[in-house]
Order: structure tokens, then C-alpha cells, then sequence
């Protein structure tokens, strides 16, 4: 008899969220960013220097974000866990009779929840309440330096790609090679990130690219304006 295999996806939420945010971010801001400057008709050094400032202030402050974010919501999951263990600590019964009743209201009669409550604050009461009276379990807990390691590390190479495509399209068609090559990226990170995720390939895909085009409309306009105005 062949076994059994499930794979779940839920182990990856936490650097998966941090992975498609930096690379997400990194290719729209910095896309939208050499669009705007280079619409303003700047140089081809200028367009290169910015590209490269917006890279590396973008990294850092995807990471600084990302650190402080996920430990105030570590803090909190933390303050959580001591109040729980104090709580077993001081009124076991009590506690015993919230989680039979968490079972019991997911469908398991009375006493057979009350039973299934005793048999597993037996082997660990703190873990059980964790689980299912606060929603805690190592799959979400909160790693705050995973996140901003990672949100830096896929913002700086989501970047990178138009930036490179700025550093070598030739002036003519720069807006628009910088455009084109930033929504292929974000279309193609939509669908990764969709895949590894188990989540509907195309959806993701046109969702990411679309709101991709709107950053970058938005900013060419702006850049045209300021080199009308300042021309």
C-alpha cells in the first residue's frame, strides 16, 4: 500500500510574504522611479545614479520596516504566551474548560471535548493553547530578522532588473524598454510566487502587472510635467 503524502504550503507564508513584498516593491518603485526621471529627460548617468540611490535606500528601508513590523507583532504573540502560562499556572480548571469549550464548539460533543482537553494539556497544556485558543504554532510565528534579511535581499534583485534594463536601452527607447521589462518581471514574479504558494497562477499574474502599470503611469506623468515646467 502506497503512502499517504500531503504537502502543505503554510510553512512558507512567513519568508514567502517577505520574499514577494521586497521583489514586488523593488521592481516598482525603482521601475516607477527611472521612468519618472528618465521622462523629465535626464542623463543617462543621472537615470543610473538615481536607479542605484533608490536601490539601496529601497533595500534598506525594506528591511528596517520589515524588522521593526514583524518584532512588534513577535512582542505581542510573546506577551500572549506568558499571560497563557500564567494563567495555567494560576487557574488550570478554568483553562481546562476554555478549551473543551473551543472544541466543542468546532463540533465535538461535550464530553468528548472536555476528554480530548485533558489529553492534551497532559502532554502540554501551554502548546495546546497556543494553538488553538491563541492561534499560535511555529509555522506563524513571527521571525523578525528573517523577514528584514529577506525583504532586503528580493528588493535589491527586484531592482535590479530595471535598472539594468535602463543601463542598456538606448535613450530613445528607455521609458519604454524600463516599462516593458518591469511589468514582464512583475507578471513572471506574480506567477512564481502564486505557484509556490498554490494560489491560482494567472490571478496573481494580471494583478500584480496591472497595478505595475498604474505606478508607472503615474510616475511618467509626473516626470513629464516636471521636465515641462523646468525645461
Amino acid at each position: 500500500m502506497a503512502k499517504h503524502r500531503e504537502a502543505h504550503r503554510t510553512q512558507r507564508i512567513g519568508w514567502l510574504r517577505a520574499a514577494v513584498l521586497g521583489a514586488n516593491d523593488g521592481i516598482v518603485s525603482t521601475g516607477s522611479l527611472l521612468i519618472g526621471v528618465a521622462a523629465a529627460q535626464t542623463t543617462h548617468d543621472q537615470i543610473l545614479v538615481t536607479g542605484v540611490a533608490g536601490l539601496v535606500a529601497g533595500s534598506m528601508s525594506m528591511a528596517a520596516g520589515e524588522y521593526v513590523s514583524v518584532a512588534s507583532q513577535k512582542d505581542t504573540q510573546q506577551a500572549d504566551i506568558a499571560r497563557e502560562r500564567e494563567e495555567l499556572a494560576s487557574d488550570p480548571e478554568h483553562e481546562h474548560e476554555e478549551l473543551a469549550g473551543i472544541y466543542a464548539r468546532r463540533g465535538l460533543e461535550r464530553g468528548l471535548a472536555r476528554e480530548v482537553a485533558v489529553q492534551l494539556m497532559k502532554k502540554d497544556a501551554l502548546g495546546a493553547h497556543m494553538r488553538d485558543e491563541l492561534g499560535i504554532s511555529e509555522t506563524v510565528t513571527a521571525n523578525p530578522l528573517q523577514a528584514a534579511l529577506t525583504s532586503a535581499a528580493t528588493f535589491a534583485a527586484g531592482a535590479a532588473l530595471p535598472l539594468a534594463a535602463a543601463a542598456f536601452a538606448p535613450a530613445e527607447l528607455r521609458v519604454g524598454a524600463i516599462a516593458v521589462c518591469s511589468l514582464l518581471f512583475l507578471g513572471t514574479l506574480g506567477g512564481i510566487s502564486a505557484r509556490t504558494g498554490g494560489a491560482p497562477t494567472l490571478t496573481a499574474a494580471l494583478r500584480v502587472t496591472v497595478w505595475g502599470a498604474v505606478a508607472m503611469a503615474f510616475t511618467a506623468l509626473v516626470g513629464s510635467l516636471l521636465r515641462v515646467n523646468l525645461g
